[in-house]
């Protein structure tokens, strides 16, 4: 019985650590972001699910600090995004988000 209170436990602090994480990463988002981009629709910049079905997150902090010469890297012909200075914490909260939209694939689509 004890070994269920603990796993209990476990599961408790990692689900309150993934939603402090994540409250963390839509603040950043709400702070830094939304004017231009939204979770799931167009606005002046592509939503975080178009944003997470095509990068790595070491593409979206690169991105984010350094959206000029990546869009050059990425082929586009003209970049609007301004750079960003955060730090770490933000960094990773806000790349974390993002991806939380990447698309789930079904059991359907992989065969």
């Amino acid at each position: 019985m004890k070994h269920y209170r603990y796993i209990f436990s476990a599961v408790i602090i990692l689900s309150f650590g993934v939603w402090v994480q994540a409250a963390e990463g839509k603040k950043v988002f709400e702070t830094y972001c939304w004017g231009c981009h939204h979770q799931t629709a167009m606005a002046f910049g592509p939503p975080f699910t178009q944003i997470a079905a095509k990068r790595s997150s070491e593409e979206i902090r690169a991105m984010i600090t350094d959206p000029g010469n990546v869009s050059k890297v990425f082929g586009y012909k003209r970049n609007a995004m301004p750079p960003f200075k955060l730090n770490n914490e933000e960094l990773e909260a806000i790349t974390r988000y993002i991806l939380s939209y990447k698309p789930k694939v079904s059991a359907k689509e992989t065969k």
